[in-house]
């Protein structure tokens, strides 16, 4: 048996565990091999390879509905579910998604790229399959990672009253496997998953209900107390069996047999069961084995060295600017505290806190949380700032609404990753965040341009008032040095780069440089555009605005961020409102839809929003 030979889960069932070893074995060396020609996530899959072929071996999929959470773990899947032939393809323009898709296979039970989110669609598919008499198995994968959000335990809470049946495996690859998981913990396992002792629990419970008075109850509660206490005694589950749902665990997720005889027993249990599954994060690669947090993500490497198969680029990304900017604001501020959600590396915040560790607090992936909390900070006299990527921060729009902008608390948010984002795709695309941060009251949003205009940004919003958010995308710098002083922002105004007549081309943030080629090819065409480089999308100074447009017969606006609802939206109300009614509007983003992976210049292309097309289509409408 081959891996190439597996068109569904139906190819393997019967095999020996020897065989299904082999196959573990050949499962790490495609994703190794994959990850290290194209980039994408390593570790988590690596990890879960002996878990997710158990799953595909017990349970009859996709009749049987998997909710994997996050989706980084979800490579094995994929090519346990017939896409071996695509999986080259993986994270490309047209190829495999990185994460869960619905339209991709029947075996995408549930699109998985945010956290915290299977135990929820896991229980509601429970309840419509009992609606619809179904009777099939319903089973969440859910790392120890998404535990850390708020909707995973709401969902947890429901889960243990409803009562549904379904299954869902804690997926812990951040402990090392404990000394409980041996011979004595693994019999506790077996007893209790036994379906003899599961009906004989049964048995004695409706006989102790039968029982007259005081004698039943106090039966029964004995009964459940020493099992209560045995399983206190040798493991860590009493959290879960307090909330009415049944624990078994901690299994070593690495051990085929194991995994196979535990689930094949748990599924049959009536009622919400647990099972918390030990995996190692990078299993099979050495590297990621050592380094897990560093493989989580990976550029193409080389398996050998580790080392990346292309030089990076040699300036510093973004990112690097924004924390570097952070820590020196924070060293002569003990006031600013930086806030992430699980993402310090990515985010930047890390810089700061290897050198202020009481100045950065990791509040896991809860994004909700960490927005009231950052509230609660401003309250408090702290100028907290929230550093969490665009696509993550659409979550606490409720938080940013009622917890922040409603006091006009000041708290900063900083919107990484905004616009496209390449491989991820639509699950990871910062596509509208101008969209609802320009909905709420009293909300200051820039975009900086470049990135002297980005640590410029960082030191004015320190000191402004009320909610400020400041977005970029992902991505470097262009100069390697930055400038040798800050450029303090007094007002809240865009700045012309180039002034000229009649066509009008406002730039948001970073989609700047392609309104610069546009310039460019209109000039050659013998037009004389005025640049702007907007800065802000919210407040609009109208009365500079009013002068531009006085000036100016067509207007272009320019933002990676969708087209309702961004700062096209906010430009076609100012002229309309204004009474600008014969001028000319051509407003590019991001359409109003999900934009697929790929290499942004390419989106950029495809979707129309590069320079050289908006100059064609400025041309065409002359």
């Amino acid at each position: 048996m081959h891996l190439k030979d597996i068109k569904s889960p139906q190819d393997f069932k019967g095999s020996s565990i020897e065989e299904l070893t082999a196959l573990a074995k050949e499962i790490r060396s495609t994703i190794i091999g994959q990850v290290a020609e194209h980039g994408g996530h390593l570790a988590s899959s690596l990890g879960v390879v002996e878990l997710t072929i158990a799953l595909h071996y017990v349970f009859n999929t996709p009749e049987d509905v998997l909710v994997w959470d996050v989706g980084h773990q979800a490579y094995v899947h994929k090519l346990l579910t017939g896409r071996f032939d695509r999986f080259n393809t993986l994270r490309q323009q047209g190829g495999l998604s990185g994460f869960l898709k619905r339209s991709e296979s029947p075996y995408d039970n549930f699109g998985g790229g945010h956290a915290s989110t299977s135990i929820s669609a896991a229980l509601g598919f429970a309840v419509a399959r009992d609606h619809a008499q179904k009777h099939n198995s319903v089973v969440a994968i859910i790392g120890d990672g998404s535990m850390t959000g708020g909707m995973a335990f709401e969902a947890l809470n429901n889960a243990g009253i409803s009562r549904q049946n379904m299954t869902i495996i804690l997926n812990d690859n951040k402990m090392s496997i404990a000394p409980n998981v041996g011979g004595f913990s693994k019999y506790l396992n077996r007893v209790i998953s036994d379906p003899m002792y599961n009906k004989l629990r049964e048995d004695i419970d409706r006989v102790m209900k039968r029982l007259p008075g005081p004698i039943g109850s106090h039966v029964r509660n004995l009964f459940s107390a020493v099992e209560s206490a045995a399983k206190s005694a040798l493991k860590p589950g009493r959290f879960f069996e307090d909330l009415g749902i049944r624990y078994f665990g901690p299994i070593d997720g690495h051990d085929l047999e194991e995994l196979i005889a535990i689930l094949e027993r748990v599924k049959v249990i009536p009622g919400p069961c647990l099972i918390q599954v030990i995996t190692e994060k990078g299993r099979g690669l050495k590297l990621a084995e050592k380094d897990p947090f560093r493989w989580h993500a990976s550029v193409p490497f080389d398996p050998d060295s580790g080392l990346p198969k292309e030089s990076g680029a040699n300036t510093p990304s973004l990112t690097a600017v924004f924390g570097e900017t952070l820590l020196s604001l924070a060293r002569e501020n003990k006031n600013i505290i930086g806030i992430t959600g699980a993402m310090a590396n990515g985010s930047g915040l890390d810089i700061v806190a290897r050198e202020l560790p009481d100045q950065v607090i990791d509040v896991g992936i809860a994004e909700e949380h960490a927005v009231t909390f950052a509230a609660g900070l401003a309250c408090g006299g702290m100028i907290p700032v929230v550093a969490i990527y665009s696509s993550f921060m659409q979550r606490a729009y409720d938080q940013i609404i009622h917890d922040v902008a409603l006091q006009n608390l000041h708290v900063v948010f900083v919107l990484d990753r905004a616009g496209l984002v390449g491989a991820d795709g639509p699950t990871h695309h910062g596509a509208l965040d101008l969209s609802y941060m320009r909905s709420v009251p009293g909300m200051t949003i820039m975009a900086p341009s470049n990135e002297n205009e980005l640590r410029d940004m960082i030191h004015a919003a320190i000191d402004m008032e009320g909610p400020v958010a400041i977005r970029y995308p992902r991505g470097n710098a262009y100069h390697a040095e930055l400038n040798a002083t800050v450029s303090p922002i007094k007002e809240k105004r865009f700045k012309v780069i180039h002034e000229g007549k009649d066509i009008l081309l406002l730039g948001v943030g970073f989609m700047l440089k392609e309104l610069k080629e546009t310039a460019k090819i209109l000039k050659a065409h013998g037009k004389n555009p005025t640049l702007v480089d907007v800065r802000f999308v919210k407040p609009l100074n109208v009365e500079d605005y009013r002068k531009l447009f006085d000036t100016h017969s067509m207007v272009v606006t320019l933002e990676d961020n969708s087209v309702v609802g961004g700062y096209g939206s906010a430009i076609a109300d100012m002229l309309f409102d204004d009474g600008y009614l014969n001028h000319q509007l051509l407003r590019f983003g991001l359409p109003d839809d999900f934009v697929e992976q790929g290499k942004v210049s390419d989106l950029y292309k495809m979707l129309g929003i590069d320079g050289k097309s908006i100059a064609q289509k400025i041309m065409d409408a002359l």
